[in-house]
């Protein structure tokens, strides 16, 4: 019970990756609270997010890192960085410019299920940049 005390309780950092070696992270707009996208951290991202104040990620479909607003021009400047009870999912409240979404919205949590009981879809939000403009 001593060591599980000590991660829920305790001031040391000791985040816990699963099996294959990753966190999620969620990434907040530290001005507006709004959700701005759910990625996966490894040991070296998250590191190198610590280390030089931008969100680094790991993407888990091409197996390497990516720096976010590498390509788009929208980096994430991280503020703070939460931390759940157990250590299991971190929390990075960032300060960002227009569109955090390569589909071109603010959020990548720009549609949200209708109420309707069918399943369906509606748009929630408006484009901020055209992503065909913006990536190759």
């Amino acid at each position: 019970m001593a060591v599980k005390n000590n991660i829920e309780q305790g001031t040391s950092f000791d985040p816990k990756f699963d099996e294959n070696g990753l966190i999620p992270a969620i990434a907040q707009d530290s001005q507006t609270g709004n959700i701005l996208m759910v990625a996966y951290m490894n040991r070296r991202s998250l590191d190198l997010t610590v280390e030089t104040g931008y969100a680094t990620y790991y993407s888990r479909s091409r197996k390497e890192l990516w720096k976010k607003g590498q390509e788009s021009g929208h980096l994430q400047k991280v503020e703070q960085i939460l931390v759940d009870c157990d250590q299991d999912c971190l929390v990075l409240k960032v300060t960002v410019d227009a569109g955090q979404c390569h589909m071109g919205y603010q959020s990548c949590f720009y549609r949200a299920l209708k109420k309707n009981g069918k399943k369906e879809l509606e748009f929630i939000a408006e484009r901020v940049f055209d992503p065909d403009k913006t990536y190759n």
